[in-house]
């Protein structure tokens, strides 16, 4: 992972005039300082390996000005309110920032609960997935964002959020309505929406008291109605009957309110409890994709969950693991540092990537166009394997091993390479499937 700063800052880090920030083991932090040890910038933008990094799928926890998506809102949102704890002039500038970053996420979970009110119960048609897929959920999400389609009960109306859409489409959505199931579904998810917004309430009210004790016990507050909102997403009889789609869109809602959770751990100054629960919710990202993916049936259904999935392991996974680095980063600083922390004045600094990620909805998103290029040179099955090493790459090794062993018993030893690095996942899935399928054959 690399990190952007200011074109200025970016100069004055390659003279030598300014240092990038590492932790102690030496994983890099987007901060940058003088040699004098003061903070001067925090970075604007993120690489992975040596592709920008976009907007999440789940919500953005911060946002700095002159970007609407910043992944590293949730690294800045936490400097934010460092700097309010330790009595920074600017607070209510600071506060501003840390709010409308929890009114994204509102605003994601809001999307991301409406879709399943086209999926539903069930199974669902392809056409109807492609009018939810990854792009179009950016494309509803901005939408909300800028006003132009309206929030009830935390569901949008996706008659008009879908304008001049297919008629099949026009008529799931009165299908799913009816739904007596569904219906029961959507209940419980509004009373639990309900809780999350008024949740988000409380932590907007507290953190502009300006007493400690009142902010913490607002914070408190608002955690536990997170928590009972958190128990009803994630009630594991919500999922039945569910299709793998629909899975997915329920879990993006409980992995985004987890974030909520943790972001008030946060508030509180808490780092080693941020550090703990974002490495808990990446476990459960891991595991719950790896479920969904399992129970995949079908190309309609892979073809919706591929990009999404390769995107939040990409994107959300990688903003994750920057703030839980940011948080151990946090809690290394000597008493010293932080004073020099609290009392720093980090301006923001627009740029050309800033406003790239402005006009990211507007185009076809990398991952959808990955996967399009993969489907010409693979199968289902193999595609389907493909996105289980991307969720959890240690796979890989029973995989290569499997194809080992089968390459040496049936002589075909040059299928076999001597060493996998460098060998694309694809390949792997591929072969791992030529010789399944031959050993499946041969049993028969």
């Amino acid at each position: 992972m690399e990190f952007m700063f200011p074109p200025a800052i970016q100069e004055g880090i390659r003279q030598g005039i300014y240092k990038q920030v590492f932790l102690d083991n030496g994983t890099p932090i987007g901060m940058a300082r003088n040699l004098e040890g003061r903070f001067v910038s925090h970075a604007i933008g993120t690489l992975v390996r040596q592709k920008p990094l976009f907007e999440a799928v789940l919500g953005d926890l911060g946002t700095l000005a002159g970007s609407p998506s910043n992944p590293l809102s949730p690294l800045i949102g936490g400097i934010q309110m460092f700097q309010v704890h330790r009595g920074f002039q600017k607070t209510y500038q600071k506060l501003d920032t840390i709010q409308l970053g929890l009114q994204s996420l509102q605003n994601s979970v809001s999307v991301l609960q409406t879709a399943t009110a086209l999926i539903g119960i069930g199974t669902v048609a392809g056409v109807v997935l492609s009018a939810i897929n990854l792009h179009q959920t950016l494309k509803l999400r901005e939408d909300v964002k800028q006003l132009r389609i309206e929030i009830k009960d935390g569901f949008l109306d996706l008659k008009q959020a879908l304008k001049g859409v297919e008629a099949e489409i026009l008529q799931r959505i009165d299908q799913v309505a009816q739904d007596v199931e569904f219906r029961h579904h959507r209940t419980i998810i509004a009373r639990a929406y309900g809780r999350f917004t008024t949740a988000l309430i409380y932590l907007r009210d507290a953190l502009k008291a300006n007493d400690v004790s009142l902010r913490n016990s607002g914070i408190n507050n608002a955690q536990k109605m997170l928590f009972d909102a958190l128990a009803d997403y994630d009630a594991p009889h919500l999922l039945e009957g569910t299709c793998p789609a629909g899975q997915l869109r329920r879990q993006e809602c409980v992995w985004a309110i987890n974030q909520a959770i943790t972001k008030t751990y946060e508030l509180q100054g808490e780092y080693g409890i941020v550090g703990d629960r974002i490495s808990e919710l990446q476990e459960k990202i891991c595991q719950d994709s790896l479920y969904i993916v399992n129970k995949c049936g079908s190309e309609d259904e892979l073809d919706f969950l591929f990009p999404e999935i390769t995107r939040i392991h990409s994107h959300d996974m990688a903003m994750l693991q920057s703030w839980k680095n940011h948080a151990a980063w946090i809690q290394e600083l000597s008493p010293a540092e932080k004073e020099l922390l609290a009392n720093a004045d980090l301006t923001d600094s627009e740029t050309d990537a800033d406003i790239a990620q402005s006009n990211i909805t507007t185009v076809e998103p990398q991952e959808q166009l990955f996967y399009e290029s993969l489907k010409s040179k693979s199968h289902f099955l193999a595609l389907r394997d493909q996105l289980k090493l991307i969720v959890r790459p240690t796979l890989r090794l029973t995989y290569e091993d499997f194809v080992s062993q089968q390459a040496q018993k049936t002589n075909y030893k040059a299928l076999a390479p001597s060493t996998w690095k460098g060998v694309p996942d694809l390949a792997v899935a591929n072969l791992y499937w030529y010789f399944k399928n031959n050993e499946e054959g041969a049993t028969t």
